[in-house]
């Protein structure tokens, strides 16, 4: 399994798909993930640091989580079949439950629960967003490895998003 990092939510535009986009902590490649409309926002929401006043249905879940004794340790995206993704939920003690992983991530963002990906779902579905140049990537980077301008890395990756279509992820 290979840590991710949420870079962010786009919406490809002319058919207003939204798309989740997570990167390798310790590598070059990203996971595009197409989701709907309602996880993206609650997606986006959180990441902007808008908080509602009741609790949305992944605030709940977290919230039910919790009040059970329970604790998620991680969310996993396990597989890729047929242009679908298929995730999980990994409990604090062993147990695991099948999550769609936008669901998944909209929790982790909530509950600071890291995600991971799949060695063969990264090889098969992963994409390498282009830098405008490696000395620019280098430059960019911080001294823990973290993006300098975080609003840069999002840019790029909105171009790239802009360059490609869904047809480029299926290898099939």
């Amino acid at each position: 399994m290979i840590e991710m990092r949420i870079v962010g939510v786009h919406v490809e535009m002319p058919n207003s798909q939204p798309i989740l986009m997570l990167t390798e902590v310790s590598g070059p490649r990203s996971l595009p993930i197409m989701i709907g409309s309602v996880e993206a926002t609650a997606i986006a929401m959180h990441l902007q640091g808008v908080r509602p006043a009741r609790p949305l249905t992944h605030d709940l879940l977290g919230q039910v989580i919790t009040a059970l004794g329970r604790k998620v340790e991680q969310v996993r995206v396990v597989d890729f079949r047929e242009g679908t993704y298929f995730g999980e939920l990994a409990f604090d003690d062993g147990t695991t439950v099948s999550a769609r992983p936008s669901d998944a991530v909209a929790l982790a963002v909530r509950a600071g629960i890291p995600v991971f990906v799949d060695d063969a779902v990264l090889a098969e579905a992963g994409v390498v967003v282009p830098d405008e140049t490696d000395e620019d990537a280098d430059e960019a980077l911080t001294e823990d490895g973290e993006p300098a301008d975080a609003e840069d890395e999002v840019e790029r990756f909105r171009e790239f998003l802009d360059s490609v279509s869904p047809e480029d992820f299926d290898k099939s």
